[in-house]
């Protein structure tokens, strides 16, 4: 029997009713379901609704329902969503007194409240996968210790960077993330529960305890707005396509890195696969599929902002279709750090090759540009000086270091012994002596500010668990 069905005397029609069910996806929320109809349950034992009998025995068929699920819902046929289903086996379980738990709500309430359940939980393990990658990040980072590598600007090489300030970059972006993933999370801390259908609830709840018993930070204000919003759902999905272009960006330079035209990257064999045709070959495909699901991630942020976007107040249908993103997003972006995670700590660098790539290729015209600066030489002027050098250079295929002196004068005047010194490698690494330079004393300061973010959301993912 549906939960409404008492205003109709048709049946539906049987492709419709099949089309329109939830449940197939819904019951993941299942335990989110059981959690909220417990609250709700010594709400209306303190409304007076249910005596304090009625309610342990409400509280011990939904602990029933939980603890047999997987059998309750392999043999489930007819449940029109995962409220229906709960309302259905307490029913079952305890009798007439489990109809009385849906006095004062609505279904548009419990899927609000719900899914709110269900995102939370999914942004604190977001985070705490968020601190585990940053952290195989910094581990690697630390061996690489004063490794040179090339980086580049529209993929030319550009100037020579430290291998650890290379992956503290995406360090940067992964704290970034877990502070976005924890700003959603803190706005999506409201509770629905007592909304009713949209105008309120007809019984006077004490919404307070509600949010209390559930470790919301209080209740919505509006019950028009609490049970058509969908905004923390957006935003969570938002926030997830950021991570997933990070992870995205980052599986793409392992790629091109583990080419042979780079060399820099070994890839762990437990993270690559082989081709059926070619004997030799060594597929990043670990490294590809997390490049590919962040498409999937961004379609599924697509999908939400575009179901919601013409809807009346309040609950539509509509939102339905809200729930599989959110699926959707829980099961690939954690899977997606996972995989990372395990990769970059089992990831081999070619250190020699990265220092002889960081050693050609004029890659020192900038920190050449620099020393005819501290000659007094305008930067404008020293910049076209250097190209006029580089130039000679491709002619005679050399570096800036190999030119001598003589000719480097007649180039300017202003070129000293001292040149020399300063575009070796080391020195032009450490002339980026700024906060955020790849200068070795700066990227260490890095290292260890990194370290102490890490353990602080470490920390902080502990106190949620």
């Amino acid at each position: 029997m549906k939960m409404w069905s008492g205003r109709f005397r048709q049946a539906l029609n049987p492709e419709f009713e099949r089309w329109q069910r939830s449940f197939p996806f819904d019951q993941r929320l299942l335990g989110e379901e059981l959690a909220a109809s417990g609250a709700h349950a010594k709400a209306l034992c303190v409304a007076g609704v249910l005596s304090q009998a009625e309610l342990q025995e409400i509280l011990q068929g939904l602990e029933y329902i939980g603890a047999n699920a997987a059998s309750l819902l392999k043999d489930e046929q007819e449940a029109e969503d995962v409220h229906h289903f709960v309302e259905k086996q307490l029913a079952e379980k305890i009798g007439q007194t489990g109809l009385k738990l849906h006095t004062g709500r609505s279904r548009n309430e419990q899927i609000a409240t719900d899914l709110r359940l269900y995102v939370r939980a999914s942004c604190d393990e977001i985070v705490s996968l968020l601190q585990a990658m940053a952290a195989a990040v910094v581990e690697q980072a630390e061996k690489a210790g004063a490794a040179a590598m090339p980086s580049y600007t529209h993929l030319q090489r550009a100037e020579p960077v430290l291998v650890a300030h290379w992956l503290l970059a995406y360090v940067e972006m992964m704290l970034r993330d877990a502070s976005r993933v924890a700003d959603c999370r803190k706005r999506l801390n409201v509770c629905p529960l007592g909304s009713g259908a949209v105008a309120g609830a007809t019984l006077k709840l004490d919404r307070a305890a509600i949010a209390k018993e559930l470790e919301f930070d209080g209740p919505t204000k509006n019950s028009m707005d609490a049970t058509s919003d969908r905004d923390f759902a957006i935003e969570y999905a938002q926030v997830l396509s950021m991570i997933a272009v990070h992870l995205s960006r980052w599986a793409e330079e392992f790629i091109l890195f583990a080419t042979q035209e780079y060399g820099f990257v070994k890839l762990p064999e437990s993270y690559a696969t082989g081709s059926s045709a070619m004997p030799q070959k060594q597929n990043p495909d670990a490294l590809e599929l997390i490049r590919g699901k962040a498409g999937r991630v961004i379609g599924a942020a697509q999908q939400l902002t575009i179901t919601t976007k013409g809807l009346p107040l309040a609950y539509n249908k509509d939102m339905q279709e809200t729930q599989e993103p959110v699926f959707e997003l829980a099961a690939t972006v954690p899977m997606m750090l996972k995989v990372a995670t395990g990769f970059m700590h089992e990831v081999g660098f070619h250190f020699e090759r990265m220092h002889d790539a960081s050693s050609t290729g004029f890659m020192n015209a900038m920190a050449a540009a620099t020393y005819l600066v501290g000659k007094g030489v305008p930067f404008r002027k020293a910049h076209e000086v250097v190209a006029n050098a580089v130039r000679v250079c491709v002619e005679r295929e050399c570096e800036l270091g190999e030119l001598p002196l003589a000719e480097l004068k007649t180039i300017n005047p202003e070129f000293e012994e001292d040149f020399y010194k300063s575009v070796a490698l080391e020195a032009v690494l450490d002339c980026h002596d700024v906060m955020g330079g790849t200068a070795r004393t700066r990227v260490a300061e890095a290292l260890k500010d990194a370290k102490l973010r890490i353990e602080a959301l470490g920390r902080e993912c502990h106190a949620r668990a």
